[in-house]
């Protein structure tokens, strides 16, 4: 007879339970802190929003000038129709009842409708999304690479004649105001004027006379390399700093002396070891600025008759088109919040030690 095996010290031919894992409640003590810390990062993502829908409610609200007077200027209208007006766009309504219909609106994914185009907020955003995300995605992608690139070589050997050039320059641009950077680049490169011909577009995304397909790729491209280098030239500070900074730290790291020992050459430490480990601090960074570039191309795309949301909303704070720079606002501050949940979402699966 065959009796079964037992554990040290029990009864023979008796089934026993083998002790539990120690890893199954090490696994569910961890999956626990995962589900907290992810519900704690919605639940502030949550607040925040509903805070920048509060504030901007009242904000827009205490702008000089009257929407409907705006509307109407320059043109023969009773006071009975202005009141007309304010009435279908429910500015004669309390302040209270206003918010409370704006916030249900929002509940509906409705953010309105523009008082001087006519239209819900929803669709002239979605119609000009795409310009504004092309300009802002090719210039954080160029300027990230950049600013990478540069702070990784002025980050390994810190206090030489190229970082001190390259930071010197960097902070230079990063200091100098968007919008006259813009225009000095339109004076010089674009108009015509002086010494130097007129070579890029000064404004607009597209030639109307362009007859569509590749051409009209190319000729968006030509348009694009003002506003982009203007935007670049802004940014791209940040990520050089902060990748200088990391690789700085990095320098006297013992998996870096071991790498060295091995007999691996300077510039292979370097690009294998340790820019892979420096470069996660940037990550947060790089998830931030999406979120900004979205509102921060307000003024690039203003100089450069830019045809996306930053131009829309500067048309709208000219008249004040409430429903449209409140719905702008929104969107903006969403995005802001979006990459910043995001960015606190992904640096943990990359970095072990900041783990929950």
């Amino acid at each position: 007879m065959t009796t079964t095996p037992t554990a040290a010290g029990g009864p023979p031919g008796e089934e026993t339970h083998a002790a539990p894992s120690p890893a199954g409640p090490a696994g569910a003590g961890r999956a626990g802190r995962a589900a907290r810390y992810v519900a704690g990062r919605l639940t502030t993502a949550v607040v925040s929003l509903a805070a920048v829908v509060v504030a901007g409610f009242f904000l827009f609200r205490i702008l000089p000038g009257d929407p409907v007077r705006a509307m109407t200027e320059g043109r023969e209208v009773t006071a009975e129709q202005r009141d007309e007006l304010r009435r279908q766009f429910g500015l004669d309504q309390p302040l209270w009842q206003q918010f409370l219909d704006y916030a249900l609106g929002l509940l509906r994914l409705d953010l309105g409708e523009s008082f001087q185009y006519h239209e819900p907020v929803t669709e002239l955003i979605l119609d000009r999304i795409g310009p504004t995300v092309l300009l802002a995605g090719t210039g954080t992608v160029v300027a990230a690479l950049l600013g990478l690139f540069l702070g990784a070589r002025a980050g390994w050997r810190p206090g030489s004649r190229s970082d001190r050039a390259n930071t010197a320059v960097a902070l230079f641009f990063w200091s100098v105001p968007t919008f006259w950077l813009g225009l000095l680049l339109i004076v010089f490169l674009a108009s015509g004027r002086g010494f130097v011909p007129g070579m890029f577009p000064t404004g607009g995304m597209v030639d109307p006379r362009t007859g569509g397909g590749l051409e009209t790729v190319l000729n968006t491209a030509w348009h694009m390399v003002l506003p982009v280098t203007t935007m670049v030239a802004v940014i791209y500070a940040q990520y050089l700093m902060i990748m200088r900074s990391s690789l700085m730290d990095e320098k006297g790291a013992d998996y870096l002396t071991t790498a060295r020992a091995k007999g691996l050459r300077d510039a292979l430490v370097r690009r294998r070891h340790a820019v892979p480990n420096a470069l996660l601090p940037t990550v947060t960074l790089l998830f931030l600025n999406l979120g900004q570039v979205v509102s921060g191309v307000i003024l690039v795309e203003t100089v450069f008759s830019w045809p996306g949301l930053g131009q829309l909303f500067y048309s709208g704070l000219r008249v004040p088109d409430l429903g449209l720079v409140q719905g702008l606002f929104v969107v903006f501050a969403a995005s802001v919040i979006l990459m910043n949940l995001l960015a606190d979402l992904v640096y943990p699966l990359l970095d072990p030690r900041v783990r929950p």
